[in-house]
């Protein structure tokens, strides 16, 4: 059973605004965890976010700007996942 991704509804805005080669690579991470689940130790500084253990980010890009994907795990048992942040390093909410 593969895991179903949801975008909250800032996280869909912020996904607007984002440069099209932007786009693709974090539909790209969002494509791996549908398939293969929300730890993605092969996406460059993943990691869970500190005094949790169900949030999760990585960077989808370095340099200036880093853009930066956030998302926590809602269920375990039947699969979902929520984007709740997708911008820059400067504005990301850890």
């Amino acid at each position: 059973m593969v895991w179903q991704v949801f975008f909250t509804k800032n996280s869909a805005k912020q996904i607007a605004k984002l440069p099209n080669h932007m786009v693709v690579v974090v539909r790209a991470l969002v494509a791996e965890i549908e398939l293969l689940g929300p730890i993605r130790y092969n996406w460059k500084n993943f990691g869970k976010l500190k005094g949790s253990s169900d949030l999760y980010h990585c960077h989808v890009k370095s340099g200036k700007p880093t853009y930066v994907v956030c998302w926590q795990v809602i269920d375990k048992k039947i699969k979902i996942v929520e984007v709740y942040y997708v911008g820059t390093h400067e504005k990301a909410p850890y």
